[in-house]
């Protein structure tokens, strides 16, 4: 009898992936910390530095509002310059810069020189996080990019939880001498590790399609984004002049301006036409300002009262922030398989928790004042953290799944931004209210208890216009 032939088994059609795949999945994931921890850990240690050295109330709003908007302007940028000269080229030049700019921060002798530094840290991390996305999807198989974008989530968790506690140590250990400074000389051993593994490791890549760069949309969103911010954070400390209402009508004028030369094909766009025709996404940008201008702003008011007005140690109110973070790894953790059952009700879910829990600490703090306990405020934090945790999970999935295939790579990019552009508006304007209410100085239980309630009330708004956003959640990718 003739033995029967077998077929050779078919062979998977998915490139094999490269060798140090797992390895660079960990060298972005050192970056994304690494912005991470930047762009909140200074809520921590802003009153220690500005004890340190006798700045302004505006000059620390500062520190924190011009990382997050030179990082907002310039991401969407940073991800077409990689499209252009190569993702691995400007991973490398972002991540030495970012980390040249810490150190410059660490030894920042004035407070002006720390706004300039921070800005020039913003402006490498937009430069050095956008190239992440493109560099794990060139180097994990179809099959493993979802395993490499769920590491994400826990490692993002982790910093979350870790960041304030850490910022809050870091600020008052006073370690080798250095005081607070030792906030931002932390990334220069990490940042040169990364730097060096990156060189050895991470592959080039680029865009296959030919890329021309929109350097008047970058000049217009920038000059709207600064002619918005600014007056916001000086005008108070000015007395309002009429030069700071002026200058937020021209911010107004200019984003009409940037949205009609980004509908004129001129270059390759920043944001894809066709999104700004999209109602869902437009709710979406609308929902991100919104609502990250209320956690951002409430993060660096309460850390100031914390501070100035309980006479908290730096190491303290870290400690203080801890429930806030647990609470957020474990609202977010929870949220993708609910996003993919409830869609957008996830989102109210976590709103509506984020604003109970606003209140709360409102109602808590008004009536404890100068006595006011971390124990007192665990409990309301600790809701506060999970209801973030609920919208930080399905907010880019929800919106993304408004818009086309090939519109995702623009509209993530742009969701982005905005949440940083977001950070920057509610530094400006809760902080400009937050201090507009102190007694001699003091950060008063008064000032902080309505600061918190306007930040319930940019929640609540986020809710309402949650209602813009597609019903179910776009679960195909991690984003």
């Amino acid at each position: 009898m003739a033995a029967t032939a077998t077929a050779p088994p078919a062979e998977s059609t998915d490139p094999p992936g490269h060798r140090w795949r797992w390895l660079i999945l960990g060298i972005v994931l050192v970056a994304e910390i690494m912005d991470l921890l930047d762009s909140t850990i200074i809520t921590i240690a802003a009153p220690v530095i500005r004890g340190d050295l006798g700045a302004s109330a505006s000059a620390m709003q500062w520190w924190a509002a011009g990382y997050t908007l030179a990082f907002g302007v310039l991401l969407i940028l940073g991800g077409r310059l990689g499209d252009v000269f190569g993702r691995r080229r400007m991973f490398l030049v972002g991540m030495a810069g970012f980390t040249a700019a810490s150190a410059a921060c660490a030894l920042a002798p004035s407070s002006g020189a720390l706004i300039a530094t921070r800005a020039v840290q913003g402006a490498f991390g937009a430069l050095l996080i956008p190239q992440g996305l493109g560099i794990i999807k060139q180097v994990f198989p179809p099959k493993q990019l979802g395993a490499a974008f769920a590491a994400f989530g826990p490692v993002m968790g982790l910093a979350a939880i870790g960041g304030p506690i850490l910022g809050g140590w870091l600020a008052g250990a006073d370690l080798l001498g250095t005081g607070w400074r030792m906030v931002f000389l932390i990334n220069l051993p990490v940042g040169i590790a990364g730097l060096l593994l990156a060189m050895r490791f991470v592959p080039e890549s680029r865009s296959p399609n030919a890329v021309r760069l929109d350097w008047l949309g970058v000049l217009l969103i920038g000059a709207a984004s600064l002619a918005l911010i600014y007056p916001l954070v000086q005008g108070r400390e000015e007395g309002w002049p009429a030069w700071a209402f002026l200058l937020l009508a021209g911010g107004f004028v200019l984003l009409g301006l940037f949205a009609l030369v980004e509908r004129s094909g001129r270059g390759t766009p920043l944001i894809e036409p066709s999104l700004l025709k999209s109602r869902a996404f437009r709710g979406g940008l609308l929902f991100g300002l919104v609502f990250f201008a209320g956690f951002t702003g409430m993060m660096l008011v309460l850390s100031v009262f914390l501070q100035s007005g309980l006479g908290f140690s730096a190491e303290h109110t870290g400690l203080t922030f801890a429930p806030m973070s647990l609470g957020a790894a474990i609202g977010a953790g929870g949220s993708y398989p609910l996003m993919a059952k409830f869609g957008r009700h996830v989102l109210h879910t976590g709103l509506v928790l984020g604003v109970a829990a606003m209140v709360v600490l409102a109602a808590v703090i008004g009536a404890q004042g100068a006595d006011t306990t971390s124990w007192q405020l665990a409990a309301p934090l600790l809701v506060y953290g999970i209801g973030m945790g609920l919208v930080f999970g399905p907010f880019f999935n929800v919106v993304l799944a408004g818009v086309a295939e090939h519109e995702v790579g623009s509209a993530s990019g742009t969701l982005t931004a905005i949440q940083q552009l977001g950070g920057s508006a509610g530094i400006a304007v809760l902080a400009t209210i937050f201090f507009s209410y102190l007694d001699d100085g003091t950060a008063s239980p008064d000032a902080t208890k309505w600061t918190m309630l306007v930040a319930a009330g940019l929640l609540a708004v986020s809710a309402a216009v949650a209602f813009l956003l597609p019903r179910e959640a776009r679960m195909d990718e991690v984003h």
